[in-house]
This record gives C-alpha cells, structure tokens and sequence, in this order.
C-alpha cells in the first residue's frame, strides 16, 4: 500500500499551503530606485508553507500525505510533476483563480522579502472531500492558514486527532489568524511581528485556545517554547552547515517538520525544538525554497 491509499495510516496529513516561488537574488535589501538592477539567474520552486512541511516530513521518512487547491495553469502543472517525482502523496481540487506564487527577493546576506500573490477570493469553498476522508488515518494533522482551512482544521479537532497550525508573522492581534492559533493543539509562530510581545501573546494563545504549546521562531536569533504554568524556555539557533546562511527561505517550514518528527517519535518538548531548529538551519544552507531538506540520518547526528 502506499500513502494515496486510502486504506494506509499517516504520519502528517498537511493541509493547504502549495504554492510557486520565484527567486530574485538581489545586491541589497530595501532595493535602491533605479530602472534596472542586474542579478543571478532567476529561478521558480514548488514552494510554500505545507510544501515545505509536507516534504520535510516526507524526507524525514514520516508518511505524509498533502492537500490542496491549485490552478489549472503552468504552475499547478508544476506542483503535480513535482509531487510525481518525490513521491509524496498529494490530493488537489482545482479553482479558476489558480495557483498561489510569490516573488521572493533574496539579499546577500541570506534575508528576504516576499511578495506574496494568495489568488484564492476570501470565502472561497472547498469540498470537504478534498480533506475529511484522510484525517481518520492520520496521527497529526498540519493546517496551513488558507482561508478555507480554517473549517479542515475544526473537523480535525471534531475528529480528536492532533493538530498543529503556523501563524508565520502574526502580530498577535489579527482576526483572520485567531482560528488557527486558538484552535490547534500545538502553534508555531513568527517573532517578526511581534518583538517584545512575544512571551506576552503566547500566554494569551494558551490562555484563550487549546493549545499545549506555542512556538516562537526568531530566525538567527533561536526559537522559544512556552507551556502552561512554565517560564518562557529559549534555544539557540543550530548552526549553519557550512557556516553560511545562504537563504532563509523555507527555514520555518523545515523546522516545524523537524520538529513534529521528533515528537512524533516520541521526544519531549526541549529535544523537538533542538530537532526544528537543526532541521532549519539545514535549510538555509541552500539557495532557493526548499531545495534542500535534512534527511533523518542528518538530523539523528545533529542531535547525538
């Protein structure tokens, strides 16, 4: 059996999150006014949050099986020869707005700026056929914050399978992400947005919602966990194989797919961070969107 049958259990069912990149990489960050700039080839990637959880996954060994709204256009026929080449298990409907994309500028030093293109109208609905069948035979399910995931996510919960949710660069305020962070068993977001805030809104997350756990990812600068009734905990980033971050693209994603296979095999909460936080790392040695992803072998020597 393989993982599109729909008899065979899951490790990680993800939920939304497929997309294209296009990848400029440019001398500086903000970019100077001018009519034209030279830069480096540039290139396209099957891309996007629940990409880059589903393959890390996927890489990781877990049985992974991904779900999605795409376009039938070039870049929905993209996502699918892709998926056909690495194996993973992928289910789709398809909408006449078509496939997510974003631009991606990309400095020297690693960091980006994304200009983010979400096509799909607000409200937009999705048969939940695309998505209810294989959360009876999954042990986790990610939920990418699509719009429409919003209603995968409390049928996960109905359902009592494990769920987990990426508010990426929250500001701890925003309506359209309050679903998502007080509805899943396990949150990952950013500390882009929120500075100082953060210990402070992911008390209020734990407070409010259903979470066990919240995770802060600050890049460079480490990740934070915080639980019920426990002091805000900080790791260190892993370093970088290579010493070079070469582009932070997809580093998020890496490392909560570290992260969920190290607690899905079992580990506690301080081992999965030092988990994520390898598997990012691995992440930012390469140019592009995940283009790279650290195997299990790779990841049982960075934490041995």
């Amino acid at each position: 059996m393989t993982d599109r049958d729909p008899r065979t259990p899951l490790d990680v069912f993800v939920i939304g999150g497929v997309g294209v990149d296009t990848i400029v990489r440019v001398p500086e960050l903000p970019l100077p006014v001018r009519d034209s700039i030279m830069v480096p080839p540039i290139e396209r990637y099957v891309a996007h949050t629940g990409n880059g959880v589903a393959l890390g996954c996927h890489h990781l060994g877990l049985r992974t099986h991904l779900a999605d709204v795409i376009g039938a256009d070039y870049e929905g026929e993209l996502i699918t020869g892709s998926y056909a080449r690495t194996g993973l298990s992928f289910d789709h409907r398809v909408h006449p707005s078509g496939t997510r994309r974003s631009v991606n500028l990309v400095d020297r030093h690693g960091h980006r700026l994304s200009l983010y293109d979400a096509r799909h109208p607000v409200g937009m609905a999705v048969d939940p056929d695309l998505y209810r069948p294989a959360l009876g035979r999954a042990r986790h399910v990610h939920v990418s914050i699509m719009d429409w995931a919003r209603h995968a996510l409390a049928e996960a919960v109905a359902a009592h399978v494990p769920t987990s949710t990426d508010l990426h660069d929250w500001d701890g305020e925003s309506e359209y992400h309050r679903d998502f962070a007080y509805g899943a068993d396990l949150v990952f977001v950013s500390t882009a947005a929120l500075g100082d805030r953060t210990e402070d809104v992911a008390r209020a997350v734990l407070a409010k919602g259903r979470a066990a756990a919240v995770v802060a990812m600050a890049g460079g600068d480490g990740s934070h966990l915080a639980l019920p009734g426990q002091p805000l905990r900080r790791l260190p980033a892993s370093p970088v194989p290579g010493g070079r971050v070469v582009d932070t693209n997809g580093a998020g994603d890496s490392y909560v797919a570290g992260f969920l296979y190290a607690r899905l095999g079992g580990a506690d909460w301080p081992t999965a961070m030092r988990a994520g936080s390898a598997a990012g790392a691995h992440a930012c040695a390469t140019a592009g969107t995940h283009t790279s992803f650290i195997t299990e072998e790779e990841l049982g020597s960075a934490l041995s």
